[in-house]
């Protein structure tokens, strides 16, 4: 029974991450939906009405406790600061890659991820890399200088939106809240800012959220969208290994990357492509070092239940 039970909470926690990769894979649409409304004041949307929305959440949940503990020790809330700009300028550059047809560019990025985080690892927190990472690594940085010297450009959308989320990702382990309280603070702590920025923008006649219905909706659903699958990914978090979450995680620049081609039908050039096989190649020996690197019990346990 308790096999049974194992299995059953498996296969819902490989449904919410399904879910969660699936949404975030396909923000693009969602994004490509606004018409002449910057990427600014739609960052500045999606920060005020992610806010709001989570205010109700957490009351639904009951979740205020490690919020209001959080809140009572601002010295503490220095990192949770950072990570609040370092999210905002990843939302944001991510939403003007979608407004100017670089979803290339960002799913480049979000594949790129996972080998900043590891590089981020090793300078920062003086982790040691194994040998299989490092030379993904390698892969990654001979990727970006073959773009470089065939096309004279470096993909800064990629590398921004990679280093911004890698470095969210080392600033947010320190900080001991979960995922969704730690979004809340984080909106809260930008929530000023935001409304400030959006009353210049009024002043300016600027601001396009009563222009029409379908704007208005679209801009309040801005913030809905940022919560659901941040709910999705807790519930599976809570239910599978990190290793099956971090082969989950790639669904979400695979999905960017064929409706990059399919839907937004942005090119793709031969050093693109190179930069990309480079990349993937260098996933797949990170992927397999995760694997090999887990503990032998876990390993046993995984080929005993086949």
């Amino acid at each position: 029974m308790t096999t049974i039970a194992t299995a059953q909470e498996t296969g819902r926690g490989v449904a919410f991450g399904l879910t969660a990769y699936v949404m975030w894979g396909c923000f693009p649409l969602f994004f490509a939906l606004f018409q002449g409304v910057p990427a600014f004041e739609i960052l500045l949307h999606r920060v005020i009405w992610s806010c709001l929305f989570l205010v109700g959440l957490v009351t639904l949940l009951g979740r205020w406790s490690p919020i209001r503990r959080a809140l009572a020790e601002p010295r503490r809330l220095g990192r949770v600061l950072g990570c609040a700009l370092l999210i905002a300028l990843n939302w944001g550059l991510y939403i003007y890659s979608v407004e100017t047809r670089h979803v290339l560019q960002a799913s480049l990025g979000y594949f790129m991820t996972p080998l900043v985080n590891v590089g981020l690892g090793m300078l920062v927190l003086r982790e040691r890399m194994a040998r299989l990472q490092g030379v993904a690594v390698a892969l990654a940085v001979l990727a970006i200088a073959i773009q470089l010297v065939m096309l004279g450009e470096l993909p800064w959308i990629s590398l921004v939106l990679a280093f911004s989320f890698g470095t969210y990702g080392l600033l947010r382990k320190q900080v001991p809240l979960d995922g969704l309280s730690g979004l809340f603070v984080e909106t809260l702590l930008l929530l000023p800012l935001a409304l400030m920025a959006l009353g210049w923008l009024a002043q300016a006649e600027l601001s396009h959220f009563l222009d029409d219905g379908r704007t208005t909706s679209l801009l309040v659903a801005s913030g809905v969208i940022t919560a659901l699958p941040l709910l999705a990914f807790a519930g599976a978090a809570r239910r599978l290994r990190l290793a099956t979450l971090g082969f989950l995680m790639y669904l979400n620049p695979t999905i960017q990357f064929v409706i990059a081609l399919l839907v937004f039908h942005e090119p793709l050039a031969v050093p693109q492509l190179v930069t990309f096989v480079l990349i993937w190649i260098g996933l797949a020996l990170y992927s397999w070092s995760a694997w090999q690197s887990r503990p032998r019990e876990a390993r046993v346990s995984t080929a005993s239940s086949r």
